[in-house]
């Protein structure tokens, strides 16, 4: 028989784990690292009560007993039987190893003023899971905003964890450094400071992914989350004028910076709206489920979403699941083909509906991809929506929900494949013939249990056939969209011809589309060879240099970087860089080196510790200058 899967470890927020480890002595500190990777292994079991245990040792069994909402969130909710108990190693390496939790994880009493949304589906916040791509109606524009002493001195602590976090490298981040970065990231939550703390729990669970060598973790995620949470607590802590050669000067204003509470619904009044699409959701934390978009008929956009603990299994069943959006008798299938009228709807700032008690919902019927308030997302050019998408800068934050994660619509014709990615053109709206830059389609999630990279490897097959695609921008590649489903271009014999039932559609990450819904190989027009694909600007460009530097002092800490400049790799990066045009990077990635290797003598001639805050900000401008150079370069082949 095979073994039962162990019960899962609970989520735990990130105060409790901070206390826990700040009440470990020196020593036990030095061998909680080791603890925390031998944990997860060890035998665990449930009491008659439905409580967690964890054999440690033969003395030392430790209880978890998460509150109602299945989260860790006080101390007395993680007890260890030794002696040395409450502060024991058992209890801080046990906590260390439950997932994060986020601010969504754990039920916030709503405003007297709100409607009850209590029972809104949410996820942890720094998951996998898209936002909606619209702010709620009516909301207002940023403005600035003075800043409480708490809220500074929050700003400025959560700052100097992260500087000592980057300057010690991946290596060296272990639990105790994660345990003051995760209390830094608590105190800016009790200050307001809720996109500092968001970006904080990402750079921890990125340190986790890391260290943890998981399939999920990617490099370049943990840069940008560390670059996130260095530049909002720079501009936070900053004067409201910073000066003008400072990397946190003219990003984003300052109200964007605290950013707003996820689960905080509001009312919205009566709406109808109509289904696009379903993105399956999986974390790389453990949770999986649904996201399916909505568009109201003033074309904003909304969501419904369904994420809980479960990984791909609940992702893809979740797919079929009911919705809980009043008492609508629709599942996440039959919303994304129709629709629903919402009367006393509840929306979160991230265009969320919730599910309260005065929600009431009834379907009504769908519309086509082509009529509607659908019609204008078909209307621009990709090269304008595309320019649109990537207009925000590297201040902005990825939790708002804002245009870079707006759906865009386009009919394409296929050309064929080239790597990871399917190969195509955009059909001219007047003619039909091809036209526009070529588009890479790239699956929108990779992971073998979801049906995107079977449907894009049945595209591929066919060259010549046309397709009307939703999807989303990719920022970071070269002319790349993410198809979320796709659907027949009205007029063309060369196109999809899929099954009533589905209603004209077909979301890639659940539909499977076979050999019946092509059309005949004679109906399809000749593409020809594909002969020599357009030069990526962004792949020929030696701003790799900077980006293989700045990952380097994220992945090596600060000796790693400073290694770099004994190799002659500095000088030798420089002159490519300056040679092709690059010479603000030239200069900010020597200078970055320069601080790495710096240090200071004592009266006494005696080498110290050097500061880390300089060389975090030596990092930080590097690395916003080489996000807005890849941003730039991006727009570009949009454009070609």
């Amino acid at each position: 028989m095979t073994p039962a899967t162990p019960a899962p470890f609970p989520p735990a927020t990130p105060d409790a784990v901070a206390a826990a480890v700040e009440g470990l002595t020196a020593r036990l500190r030095k061998k909680l690292d080791a603890a925390v990777e031998l944990y997860p292994g060890l035998p665990r079991g449930t009491t008659d009560a439905g409580l967690l245990t964890v054999t440690c040792a033969e003395d030392a069994v430790v209880t978890l007993a998460p509150g109602p909402s299945g989260v860790i969130t006080a101390q007395d909710q993680v007890v260890c039987s030794c002696l040395l108990a409450p502060r024991c190693l058992h209890r801080a390496a046990v906590l260390g190893a439950c997932p994060l939790a986020g601010p969504g994880d754990v039920p916030e009493a709503a405003p007297e003023a709100a409607p009850e949304a209590g029972a809104a589906p949410t996820v942890p916040a720094g998951t996998a899971e898209p936002a909606a791509d619209a702010r709620v109606p009516a909301a207002a524009p940023p403005t600035a905003v003075p800043l409480t002493a708490a809220q500074v001195a929050a700003a400025a602590g959560l700052w100097s964890a992260a500087a000592a976090v980057l300057a010690a490298g991946v290596p060296a981040a272990g639990a105790v450094p994660q345990a003051e970065l995760l209390r830094a990231a608590h105190t800016a939550r009790l200050a307001g400071l809720l996109r500092a703390e968001a970006a904080a729990l990402r750079v921890v669970r990125g340190l986790r992914g890391a260290r943890a060598r998981h399939e999920s973790h990617r490099t370049a995620d943990l840069v940008t989350a560390l670059r996130e949470l260095l530049l909002t607590t720079a501009l936070l802590a900053a004067p409201e004028s910073p000066a003008p050669d400072s990397p946190a000067a003219g990003v984003v204003p300052r109200a964007d910076l605290l950013g707003t509470a996820r689960r905080a619904y509001r009312d919205g009044g009566a709406l109808r709206v109509q289904g696009v699409c379903r993105e399956p959701v999986i974390s790389a934390t453990g949770y999986g489920g649904v996201v399916t978009h909505l568009i109201a008929e003033d074309g904003r956009w909304y969501s419904v979403s369904d994420v809980k603990p479960g990984g791909p299994a609940r992702a893809r069943g979740a797919g079929t699941a009911p919705v809980t959006v009043g008492a609508a008798v629709l599942n996440h299938a039959e919303l994304s083909r129709g629709g629903v009228l919402v009367a006393g709807a509840t929306v979160s700032a991230d265009g969320r509906l919730g599910s309260g008690k005065g929600v009431r919902a009834s379907a009504v019927p769908g519309l086509e991809w082509g009529s509607g308030p659908l019609a204008a997302l078909f209307a621009a050019p990709l090269a304008q929506a595309a320019a649109e998408r990537l207009a925000d800068g590297p201040g902005a934050d990825p939790e708002s929900g804002g245009s870079a994660r707006a759906l865009v619509g386009a009919d394409l014709v296929v050309l064929g494949s080239a790597a990871d990615c399917l190969l195509t053109r955009e059909l001219d709206r007047d003619t039909g013939a091809p036209a526009g830059p070529l588009v890479r389609l790239a699956a929108a999630n990779g992971h073998p249990d979801l049906a995107h990279g079977a449907n894009l490897r049945q595209l591929a097959a066919r060259p010549g056939v046309r397709i009307r695609v939703i999807g989303r921008i990719e920022p970071d590649r070269a002319a790349t969209l993410r198809p979320l489903a796709v659907g027949p271009v009205p007029g063309s014999a060369a196109t999809l011809r899929l099954p009533p039932q589905w209603q004209g559609r077909a979301d890639l990450g659940y539909d499977r589309l076979q050999g019946a819904h092509f059309p005949d190989a004679d109906a399809l027009d000749p593409v020809g060879p594909l002969g020599d694909l357009p030069p990526d600007p962004l792949a020929g460009s030696p701003l790799w240099r900077v980006r293989r530097l700045v990952e380097l002092a994220v992945t090596g800490g600060r000796r790693a970087a400073a290694e770099s400049a004994r190799s002659g790799d500095p000088r030798t990066d420089g002159a490519a860089l300056r040679r092709t045009g690059f010479a603000g990077a030239a200069a900010l990635a020597e200078s970055l080196v320069t601080e790495a290797d710096r240090r200071h003598r004592d009266v006494f001639g005696r080498l110290g510790e050097p500061a880390d805050d300089h060389y975090a900000a030596a990092w930080l401008a590097a690395a916003v200058h080489l996000t807005a150079a890849e941003g730039a370069l991006v727009r570009a082949t949009w454009q070609a």
